[in-house]
């Protein structure tokens, strides 16, 4: 394991310029640079179980799991042994293949209210072909999403959408016209009441009100106790379409996702991650009243040549079905070992006199340096970044590799072991001396 003293970066700063002459700041997602939180960024060069390893040879114990699909750890052998298979008859062509069918049986079998589902290469697809999708069902225009929430880089939901934008400090995004924004209603989470209040203002108008039903790009904030309910109930009455946005929570807070853990039916739901085993996928589903509106079958057009590549289809089918076997073993497992870690890591920063908060729903969690609960995006708005910054890089000095921003959630796998947990709270100890002493 790296530790304060051994962390070596030649390798990786090297690379770093070198992708910096010729990829907009040396990355293909923003998140990756480490403007907020300083240092120089470690290029990864391969995985094992909860371990990576980079560029300088570095190891640390991965908490990013490639921001949370792979639950079962880097390099799991079936979902390589698939993709291997799969590749040796070809690795895409543009035409139907048996193995969506093996996946979509696999994904509707968790999620009992989606009777079709149809799949793509991305979240950012999968939310913005559901929204396009519930404004030609409902025929309205307006869209309600919440402050924080973060469903892909689409224009209309580049608004007050947490993670990167709020990472980098950009309020929005520069070349998303107004005309593009003008009906999406952007309204503080956990809050029943501005819900209420836009559905009475924008009467009959509301096409879909989209959520994360577990947030996961403001840090992981979880819905109150009554929200979620409350929103169905609104919805219901209203005729509007409920999106859950489950490209984190699918397959991770529960087998079912967030639904099955809070009992929640929604309209329209939306995958990514988990389902490709790690490789590129999306997908949104639901009842087929709504499905049979998507061509070719109805009016709502959406394609994609890569949609239901034979890659990410094994790679899926070979992750899902051990989650399916496994779930009774899986997920208990993940709750007790995430326990253990958050509540670990929070002693410590009680025990060093730091201001801390945490949340965590099932393997996602977050520690805000903060001291107060965050609920929404203005209260983890409030967390000390630069804080969070000093404690970030102690603990990628001493191996733990974490999401590198406040407002990101951190995930743990069934591959993380107890020796994990506790070198990583060993680690926060030491982070949290530095945060102190600086």
């Amino acid at each position: 394991m790296a530790s304060t003293t051994s962390r070596k970066v030649e390798q990786s700063r090297r690379l770093q310029q070198r992708a910096e002459s010729m990829i907009p700041g040396g990355v293909n997602s923003p998140v990756r640079a480490f403007r907020s939180v300083g240092g120089d960024p470690p290029f990864i060069v391969r995985g094992k179980a909860s371990h990576t390893w980079d560029a300088d040879d570095n190891e640390y114990i991965d908490y990013v799991c490639s921001w949370g699909p792979l639950i079962l750890g880097h390099a799991d052998p079936a979902v390589l042994d698939a993709i291997v298979g799969a590749a040796c008859n070809g690795t895409s062509f543009g035409a139907s293949t048996p193995s969506e069918a093996d996946l979509a049986e696999l994904v509707l079998s968790a999620f009992p209210n989606m009777q079709k589902v149809r799949f793509v290469s991305s979240g950012t697809e999968a939310t913005m072909s559901a929204i396009r999708l519930a404004r030609a069902y409902t025929k309205r225009k307006y869209i309600v999403k919440f402050e924080g929430c973060y469903h892909g880089h689409a224009d209309a939901l580049l608004v007050k959408a947490g993670s990167g934008v709020a990472t980098l400090g950009i309020p929005g995004s520069a070349g998303v016209p107004e005309e593009f924004t003008q009906f999406t209603v952007a309204l503080p989470f956990n809050n029943l009441s501005a819900v209420e209040h836009a559905f009475s203002k924008f009467k009959h108008q509301i096409a879909c009100v989209i959520v994360e039903p577990v947030v996961g790009n403001m840090g992981c904030v979880p819905a109150a106790d009554d929200y979620l309910v409350g929103l169905r109930l609104l919805t219901e009455k209203e005729r509007a379409v409920l999106i859950f946005d489950e490209v984190m929570t699918g397959f991770r807070v529960a087998f079912g996702g967030a639904q099955e853990l809070y009992n929640i039916k929604p309209d329209l739901t939306t995958m990514g991650k988990i389902i490709g085993g790690g490789l590129p996928v999306g997908a949104y589903g639901g009842p087929n009243e709504i499905m049979d509106l998507v061509a070719p079958l109805g009016p709502m057009y959406q394609a994609g040549t890569l949609s239901g590549n034979p890659l990410a289809m094994a790679a899926g089918c070979a992750m899902l079905k051990q989650l399916r076997e496994r779930k009774a073993e899986i997920y208990p497992q993940l709750e007790k070992m995430s326990g253990e870690l958050v509540e670990g890591v929070a002693a410590a920063a009680k025990d060093a006199g730091v201001a801390l908060t945490h949340n965590r729903v099932g393997s996602m969690f977050t520690w805000f340096f903060n001291d107060r609960p965050v609920t929404d995006w203005e209260s983890a708005s409030k967390s000390n970044t630069e804080m969070f910054g000093k404690f970030f890089r102690s603990m990628l000095d001493n191996g733990i590799y974490l999401p590198p921003s406040q407002f990101e959630a951190a995930f743990l796998g069934a591959t993380h072991t107890a020796e994990d947990i506790q070198k990583t709270i060993a680690a926060a100890k030491v982070a949290f001396g530095a945060v102190k002493e600086s």
